[in-house]
């Protein structure tokens, strides 16, 4: 498959993503139970992280500028912020999960905490990259963002 392929392929994607995010945003707009409701709720914010995962892909491929020189140093602030509450969330993931003996509420916990773990790994490293100044090329961005995923990347 040629990047034009792969490229008509992620838009596409974007669009089935948004469709599914639409249609479980009408099934819960007058549901009650909570339960059903949130957990639906849960799908459909993983379907704006699939969005947002597919318009990264279609960056790459459009070489369209990732990060403003601009705005560095305002994100680097905003990335230590978000790193301490990063590391206060899985603190307290981790602290809850030792008192917890229900295996439901274990389960959405154990879920929560890896997404958070991930999430801290990633902004550190972005940090560290920023501060450092460094030159990326796509292949670098690449295996810097997917190399700590558990369904794709190393360690």
């Amino acid at each position: 498959m040629d990047v034009k392929e792969r490229l008509k392929f992620f838009k596409s994607q974007v669009e089935l993503e948004q469709q599914i995010v639409n249609t479980a945003e009408v099934s819960v707009k007058n549901l009650d139970n909570v339960i059903i409701r949130e957990m639906i709720k849960g799908i459909a914010m993983d379907s704006r992280k699939h969005e947002s995962l597919l318009n990264t892909l279609i960056a790459f491929h459009e070489r369209i500028a990732l990060i403003d020189e601009e705005i560095t140093d305002q994100l680097r602030s905003n990335l230590e912020e978000h790193i301490r509450l990063e590391q206060k969330a899985i603190d307290s993931y981790k602290n809850l999960l030792d008192k917890l003996e229900d295996e439901k509420e274990k389960l959405i916990i154990r879920y929560i905490l890896k997404d958070e773990i991930r999430h801290h790994k990633f902004l550190k490293q972005l940090h560290k990259d920023l501060v450092e100044g460094l030159t990326f090329t796509d292949e670098d961005y690449w295996n810097w963002a997917w190399k700590d995923v558990e369904w794709g990347g190393g360690s």
